[in-house]
């Protein structure tokens, strides 16, 4: 599971620099093809242990990190993805395995024994860590991306808007499930890139009196525990 980490920018940025970066990356860049009219709703489901390892280590800025999510798009569930996050320092890497409903809805429910036969080694690696250091599924987080994607440099510039905590419900595959807005409106500038950044991209992105920040969507969802 040898993967190259890439660099990543966040910032957080208002709603009328997001009209302005929408506007640039629209001339420089096209939309992802996944997209529907230019956007998408992303729903994540999001593990920690019983000492909420995972957001403390985020909470106290630790240099390397990681950490579990389920995710499907346009609450479609016919393509889940269970995804593991690693980060060291600015850079990240992200390792994906396929799931389907019954299997995304076993985690969710506790049910765990088919995960170590499984022959995905990520399925097997959440299952230990259920199993072992005692990792729960946390919270949903939802929220709204409008994707633009680069070829050279292989960047991925995103606008994430609209972020909503399932507080404590993790049935993630219930459309019906409530959530509500994540504390004070928010809009996220994400930029992602391997070995560099085309300069037509970086100008694109620049934004007055912004700088890079460390914002996690799933620490802010946590806000109401």
């Amino acid at each position: 599971m040898e993967k190259r980490y890439r660099h990543e920018w966040k910032h957080m940025i208002s709603y009328s620099d997001m009209i302005a970066i929408r506007q640039r990356m629209m001339a420089v860049a096209r939309p992802d093809p996944h997209a529907v009219d230019g956007k998408y709703l992303i729903r994540s489901l999001y593990f920690d242990n019983l000492s909420d390892k995972a957001l403390r280590e985020k909470e106290d800025g630790v240099n390397r990190r990681e950490k579990f999510r389920i995710r499907y798009y346009n609450l479609d569930p016919a393509i889940i993805h269970l995804e593991k996050k690693s980060k060291l320092n600015r850079l990240g890497t992200k390792y994906s395995a396929n799931l389907t409903k019954e299997e995304a809805q076993k985690i969710v429910d506790g049910d765990l024994d088919w995960m170590m036969a499984s022959n995905r080694s990520l399925v097997q690696e959440l299952y230990c860590k259920m199993t072992y250091q005692g990792m729960r599924p946390k919270t949903i987080v939802d929220y709204t991306r409008e994707p633009f994607i680069f070829g050279p440099g292989n960047v991925r510039v995103t606008l994430d808007y609209d972020i909503r905590t399932g507080l404590l419900c993790t049935d993630f595959l219930n459309p019906d499930c409530v959530t509500v807005p994540a504390g004070e409106t928010m809009i996220i500038l994400e930029v992602k890139w391997d070995a560099y950044l085309p300069e037509i991209i970086r100008d694109a992105v620049q934004l007055p009196k912004t700088r890079v920040c460390a914002f996690s969507k799933y620490a802010q969802c946590r806000i109401y525990d």
